[in-house]
């Protein structure tokens, strides 16, 4: 151990530039570890840890006295921090509207205009199954957006949901609602493949607890939807899910199916997952309305693991509505996941929303690729009585952390490094999953340690942050904003807000305290209100 720590020292900390770094250092680690990497494949990783080395540099000038812990599984809030309780405070509202002449047009309904014509009947669940069945038969292999329908289990839960319904048993606004999910959450009888090569045949005999939860309220699972393989990307085994919008162009990921999928009114919603941007890029892609719950309020058993102090899965809908109805079905504890606690979902109502302190980061609405439409954002909430406050976001190497990530998931697929079949995964240049994991042998456990306990710093400047704030309003991509709430733990609303000058939906990100996911929920739901953005859809893909 001490030969190895000592080399460990001579590879990364040791050099003064890249040339010091030559490939006898990686063969000689290697041995040390029991690995053996391909010339090719040193030389991807040669490069990556000359940046690896500079990251290190920016987390050492911290200071991380012995008081800062280490979690053993990640929770967001700190001593003293206080947990949300009381009553849940939430009401969801149906939308009357009526039955079309061709049944194909509810394929772009809400879930709560779809609660409506199922609960009175006016449309049966079995009717809705079978159009959105047909849909992603005709327009999935298109999109490449469907790993597997699920039409036996799918009409058998219909048929329940108009038995029940039709006898006086009403389960709720989900009853007999047909959805997609993400294929990295199990359900038996049918493969989770993860989206990736080594796993396209895998079936697990278990039942995700989301699903589960689910299938509970009486929603029906038609299809499990393209994921990037191993939740990275928009390329899987089976092709490149699609934009819907521009069919030259990729879904974004790794929730790519999800995205697309909602998109093109497919399905009646979906559930995605995040580690960093998983289900706010491809809900900015596809102009669909993502919700990133609280990092720890909705369990992810029977879901793939990639990340276990970051994983976190949410609703892709089309309002910010059915955003918060599908995220208090599925939230809370199921004694399985120990990072999951349970909290009230309160959502202030509309007379509340005037207390709420609203802010925006100043900085990021000056010169970005959006910048119009973002700052059309902030005018209209202006324009409804919201008094917004400029802020910044307190300063801190948030890039440091990044490698979290990577050694975690290196760890959860250990087995597909030293086995060699990550040479089975189609992407295989230096960005993708393949080298990250080879790479992640080199980050040293201390520096793991380090990086986590440096988290808790991160959570200390963000938790002051809102000690004068309730949500504040940022471009989804800027700065550092989406590496930094992911590891945090923060929830997030992401929605659209217009177009670029190609034709692309763009968006805007609503960030609300831990376990205030309802603040958010409010304030964008307001804003979403005032718009039509979210009542656009790609019109090659409308049925008529």
């Amino acid at each position: 151990m001490k030969k190895y720590l000592l080399l460990l020292l001579l590879i990364i900390s040791a050099c003064g530039d890249s040339e010091k770094i030559v490939k006898r250092h990686l063969q000689s680690a290697e041995n040390l570890l029991g690995l053996e990497f391909t010339d090719s494949e040193r030389d991807s990783i040669l490069p990556d840890l000359v940046d690896l080395r500079e990251q290190y540099k920016d987390l050492r000038k911290l200071e991380l006295p012995n008081h800062v812990v280490f979690p053993l599984y990640f929770q967001p809030q700190l001593p003293g921090f206080q947990i949300p309780s009381g009553n849940d405070q939430y009401q969801f509202q149906e939308i009357v509207t009526s039955r079309p002449d061709n049944l194909e047009e509810c394929a772009f309904m809400t879930v709560g205009e779809l609660a409506y014509l199922i609960r009175t009947q006016h449309v049966t669940s079995e009717e809705l199954t079978l159009m959105y069945l047909d849909r992603l038969k005709r327009y999935g292999p298109e999109l490449e957006c469907v790993i597997s329908l699920t039409k036996e289990l799918a009409l058998k839960q219909a048929r329940r949901a108009d038995k029940e319904i039709g006898s006086g048993y009403y389960r709720g606004p989900l009853h007999g609602i047909p959805y997609g999910a993400k294929d990295l959450l199990a359900v038996p009888g049918y493969r989770t493949t993860w989206g990736a090569t080594p796993y396209q045949e895998q079936i697990i005999d278990e039942t995700a607890t989301v699903i589960d939860k689910l299938e509970a309220a009486g929603a029906v699972l038609i299809a499990k939807l393209t994921l990037g393989a191993l939740a990275w990307g928009d390329v899987w085994f089976g092709g490149k899910t699609r934009n819907p919008w521009d069919l030259e162009q990729g879904s974004s990921g790794s929730s790519a199916g999800p995205g697309s999928a909602t998109a093109a009114g497919l399905v009646g919603f979906s559930i995605g997952s995040e580690t960093w941007g998983s289900i706010i890029s491809p809900s900015t892609r596809n102009g669909v309305t993502g919700l990133r719950p609280t990092f720890g309020t909705v369990s992810r058993a029977g879901a793939m693991a990639l990340s276990w102090t970051m994983d976190k899965l949410g609703p892709m809908c089309r309002s910010v509505a059915d955003c918060a109805l599908i995220y208090n079905i599925i939230r809370g504890s199921d004694n399985l996941d120990r990072s999951v606690i349970d909290v009230p979902f309160q959502v202030p109502r509309l007379n509340q929303i005037e207390n709420l302190r609203v802010a925006y980061v100043e900085s990021a609405f000056k010169d970005t690729s959006t910048k119009e439409n973002d700052k059309a954002v902030l005018e209209i909430l202006k324009s409804l009585g919201l008094n917004l406050i400029p802020i910044e976001l307190p300063e801190f190497p948030v890039k440091a952390l990044s490698f979290i990530l990577s050694a975690e998931a290196a760890a959860a697929f250990d087995e597909l490094t030293r086995s060699n079949r990550d040479d089975e995964l189609v992407r295989q240049m230096r960005m993708a999953w393949p080298n990250v994991f080879r790479k992640a042998r080199y980050i040293p456990a201390v520096e793991y340690i380090q990086a986590n306990r440096a988290r808790i710093l991160l959570n200390e400047k963000m938790n002051k942050l809102f000690e004068s704030i309730d949500v504040y309003i940022v471009p989804s991509f800027w700065g550092d904003n989406l590496l930094r709430t992911n590891l945090s733990g923060h929830p997030c609303v992401v929605l659209p807000n217009g177009f670029d000058k190609n034709g692309s939906p763009t968006s805007i990100s609503f960030i609300a305290n831990l376990y205030k996911d309802g603040n958010a929920i409010a304030v964008a739901q307001v804003y979403q209100d005032a718009t039509t953005w979210h009542k656009k859809y790609p019109p090659k893909f409308s049925g008529k």
